[in-house]
């Protein structure tokens, strides 16, 4: 397995590619914006998308879902409990930002789901809290985590939008993200990777 990743869109969102090297398919997590840059990633990596997830639904993390989903004839992935923030202008911030944009999941999730996507095993971690449907995804074998909007190199998610909440997300990152191995590589969704020992060590919100 390994990780490709493009920094996409008005707010500097990371849109991550999962390759599994062997076949070259690939898993997208938050296509953040620009379908065609995303489209001219993959060709130039040799990569084949089978699948699309999401970590929730704020607008600058799910732009480009809907042209990718068409292109490639592949299937959204997202916690159940983010179909209303998906669906919503108002909630995913779109129309907060000028615009209006909206999608849906083909596949909705809950906490302890297994999914396997590309010939990898993605567990399916539900952390409520930046929104009310965040959801962090975990391949053990591999000890990386793909958080989100939930944990950061030394910061966490913002919970003053609508959905967030303070003491749930707090609560998500103490008992199911800092429970993981200490060499997890954490993918964030904006921002430089981490490690949960070096967040465990020296995140200051916790």
């Amino acid at each position: 397995m390994k990780v490709f990743s493009d920094v996409l869109g008005s707010v500097s969102t990371n849109c991550y590619y999962v390759c599994n090297e062997d076949t070259g398919e690939c898993v997208i997590i938050d296509p953040a914006a620009d379908a065609g840059r995303i489209e001219e990633r993959l060709i130039s990596g040799n990569m084949k998308p089978v699948a699309i997830l999401l970590t929730h639904g704020h607008f600058d993390h799910i732009l480009a879902t809907d042209k990718l989903r068409e292109k490639y004839g592949i299937k959204v992935y997202a916690n159940i409990d983010e179909k209303e923030v998906l669906e919503s202008t108002q909630l995913n911030l779109s129309e907060t930002f000028g615009f209006s944009y909206t999608t849906y999941a083909d596949v909705y999730l809950s906490n302890g789901d297994t999914i396997k996507l590309a010939g990898m095993e993605f567990f399916c971690i539900a952390t409520p809290g930046h929104t009310k449907g965040g959801m962090c995804y975990y391949l053990p074998e591999s000890d990386v985590l793909f958080s989100g909007d939930t944990l950061f190199n030394m910061s966490v998610g913002r919970t003053d939008f609508p959905t967030g909440n303070t003491y749930a997300l707090g609560r998500s990152i103490r008992e199911k993200l800092m429970v993981l191995p200490e060499n997890t590589v954490v993918y964030p969704g904006h921002d430089m990777s981490t490690t949960i020992g070096y967040e465990l060590a020296n995140n200051p919100c916790f």
